[in-house]
């Protein structure tokens, strides 16, 4: 059977630790143990920061999407859509319409309509 050993802690600290130890593990040896091993294995000291939590990397990528959600929008109403109007209208297929022509009346009554005319035979003389 294993031994115990008593180690004095500051009250608020040990009813800290109890109060972890009950919600994680099983005991509070397998607690500080497993505490312990997470330190050791991991090459990391207990009083070192780790760098930024979960959450503030969450927040800061949650801003960069927001931000290039942004970009893609102000991309597309100044870039995107104009462009495809424009393409669009290039290939729109549209009857011009047809306006009769603006001729002056003595001009239009002066030249009557010629219905045939004689064929000129044209030599290519080497």
């Amino acid at each position: 059977m294993d031994s115990f050993i008593g180690i004095r802690f500051k009250n608020e600290t040990a009813k800290r630790f109890q109060e972890f130890s009950k919600t994680h593990f099983k005991s509070h040896t397998e607690a500080l143990e497993t505490m312990l091993d997470f330190f050791f294995y991991n090459e990391i000291s207990p009083k070192e920061k780790l760098g930024p939590t979960g959450r503030t990397i969450e927040a800061k990528l949650l801003k960069r999407i927001n931000a290039v959600i942004a970009i893609m929008r102000d991309v597309e109403k100044t870039q995107t859509k104009p462009t495809v109007a424009m393409i669009q209208s290039l290939f729109e297929i549209e009857e011009p319409k047809k306006k009769p022509l603006i001729v002056e009346k003595k001009y239009a009554e002066e030249q009557p309509k010629v219905r045939f005319r004689e064929k000129q035979n044209h030599h290519n003389e080497h």
